[in-house]
């Protein structure tokens, strides 16, 4: 018995070797500061801070609506449950490295004829399978496992910063076709006033026919434009369901482009690209590479030698009542060794295997990295030259309104022709359109730079660090 005890000491005390590489982090693949230029704002304004969802889309509607899909989206459902089956994996895993300790119990009755009839009792507590974790393999294993549960986690964090961003380019594009549809119920009602005007004249011997037929063209575009944006809005709330994974209160709703384009809060200034550090695809990505480095460990151990104990502790009786009496004690206990002497370069290659997905996920890293660089450099030379954009669209609706206002006075002064007045309210139409197309741009655009820093990822380490995914207790 003090020999498997002293057994088990030793085994224990060694089984603090590792054969894992050493793992430091990649250099960074990307540069240090963000990209600059005429498409840029200047660097100090393109830097960009720690922020919350609510800090960038400030409206209380949109804010339920994202509280809400965090209830109820099933995609986030899904990572909850990906998340709990990584977390039992790891414990299962955990769980070889340490004995496993069963307790039998049995009676046995047999007779023969012409011998007497014989009764056995037994109990006992036994180690059927321990292994010494002399190399370090079931620790890597373990710590393979222990990785790959926090990249699922970081996964479900990347599948939540989506979904918040999906939530409100869904809820900007209901208000971009709701202000589309009041455009083109504005036209189809001037068009009609054209019509009845046009129509009057050409009874009146004033205007020729063709005037007519263009202000009913014009009339009919407007009118297949209202039917498409009613459609287009039926569609914005049945993605918006899909999102939030319940029905939507037409309470929050937003009326106008307009209204919820000021809603969308400007990011302001202060953080370099180490920031993307944070992001909840890269830290999934470097938590994958830690595990494949842990993975080499395992292998490298599995070139060893493997020893195993087993032991038993029991109690034997030909008699019930004398089971746990002292002389019913006995015990055992053994040690085994197993070592593959010919596996034609399996084991080594199964090294090789490991160190090429190693490889592979640091490939996988840097470009994860590269990819969230490239994503943040796109949006933020959206944003250096939306303002501008911005403002050009609104210059150009004031000029073609004032040009169909004056251009329609004058036709009806009998000073233009008709066609003048007909390519102004086409201009006009097109230029408030345009200016939608171009607030929905400005909106999405610091929706897509909130998404590609990481979003609420920011807040939960200190700048310049990775994301701390919590130790779990299992």
């Amino acid at each position: 018995m003090k020999r498997l005890v002293l057994s088990l000491m030793i085994g224990t005390a060694l089984a603090g070797c590792s054969m894992d590489p050493h793992y430091a982090r990649p250099e960074s693949s990307v540069p240090a500061s963000w990209p600059v230029g005429d498409a840029y704002l200047r660097q100090s304004e393109a830097s960009l801070p720690a922020i919350s969802y609510r800090d960038v889309f400030r409206d209380p509607r949109l804010q339920a609506l994202i509280e809400q899909a965090l209830v109820n989206n099933r995609d986030l459902r899904v990572a909850a449950a990906n998340i709990a089956a990584a977390r039992a994996q790891y414990r299962i895993q955990r769980a070889n490295q340490l004995p496993e300790v069963d307790a039998n119990a049995g009676a046995t009755v047999a007779d023969s004829k012409g011998t007497p009839r014989r009764t056995s009792f037994t109990a006992d507590v036994a180690v059927p399978s321990f292994e010494i974790d002399l190399f370090g393999r079931l620790a890597s294993l373990s710590r393979a496992e222990q990785d790959r549960y926090f990249a699922t986690e970081a996964a479900a964090r990347a599948t939540r910063l989506t979904l918040v961003g999906d939530i409100a380019e869904a809820w900007l594009t209901y208000a971009s076709d709701a202000s589309l549809l009041k455009i083109a119920q504005d036209t189809a009602a001037n068009a009609e006033r054209s019509v009845t005007l046009t129509k009057a004249r050409l009874d009146g011997g004033i205007a020729p026919r063709t005037d007519l037929r263009q202000a009913e063209q014009v009339l009919e575009t407007a009118r297949g434009d209202v039917a498409q944006q009613t459609t287009a809005l039926a569609q914005d709330i049945n993605a918006l369901q899909l999102l939030v994974g319940a029905p939507i209160d037409p309470a929050t709703l937003p009326a106008s482009i307009d209204e919820a384009a000021a809603t969308v809060a400007e990011l302001p200034a202060g953080m370099d690209s180490s920031v993307l550090l944070r992001r909840p695809d890269v830290v999934q990505a470097e938590y994958q590479l830690r595990a494949g480095n842990a993975e080499i460990g395992a292998a490298r151990a599995a070139l060893f030698p493997r020893i195993t104990l087993t032991g038993l502790l029991g109690l034997a009786s030909n008699a019930l009542t004398g089971l746990f009496s002292g002389g019913g004690f006995n015990w055992s206990a053994g040690a085994a060794a197993s070592y593959p002497i010919f596996r034609a370069g399996a084991g080594r290659a199964n090294v090789q295997l490991s160190e090429a997905q190693r490889d592979a996920l640091l490939a996988t890293y840097e470009k994860t990295i590269q990819t969230a660089f490239r994503e943040v450099s796109d949006a933020l030379a959206r944003r250096g030259t939306m303002a501008e954009q911005l403002r050009a669209a609104r210059a150009q609706v004031d000029a073609t309104a004032d040009t169909y206002a004056l251009t329609d006075a004058r036709y009806r002064g009998g000073i233009d022709t008709f066609l003048a007045s007909l390519d102004a309210q086409r201009s006009l139409y097109s230029a408030r359109r345009t200016l939608v197309a171009t607030q929905l741009t400005q909106a999405t655009n610091l929706v897509s730079l909130y998404r590609s820093l990481g979003g609420d990822m920011l807040l939960e380490a200190g700048e310049g660090e990775p994301v701390p995914v919590p130790t779990p207790n299992p």
